[in-house]
């Protein structure tokens, strides 16, 4: 199991990854992406699941047409770790810009 990040790790975090937000009290990270339409917000949400999978960590989410919500915690941690940043980081590689 990871170690939850500290309270600067954490803040350090935000900094970094734009667009994130504190979710559940500190203990997690949420996003929402929006798309075209309801086919390429799915395309992007297929492309998460192979990372999450490869990963072993997969988040919380939702789909309502051409809107994502994502959510990242380490349940087993928790609430935030070094895990959760790295998917967080890989997925916004999957848009073709750093977040």
């Amino acid at each position: 199991m990871a170690g939850l990040l500290t309270v600067e790790e954490r803040a350090a975090l935000f900094g970094e990854l734009k667009g994130w937000r504190e979710a559940d009290g500190g203990k997690a990270i949420a996003r929402t992406f929006t798309f075209e339409d309801f086919s390429e917000a799915f395309a992007f949400m297929t492309r998460v699941a192979l990372l999450a999978e490869k990963a072993d960590h997969h988040p919380d989410w939702s789909n309502s047409w051409n809107k994502v919500e994502i959510t990242l915690s380490s349940h087993d941690a928790g609430g935030l770790t070094q895990r959760d940043a790295k998917l967080a980081r890989a997925i916004g590689n999957l848009l073709g810009r750093a977040i």
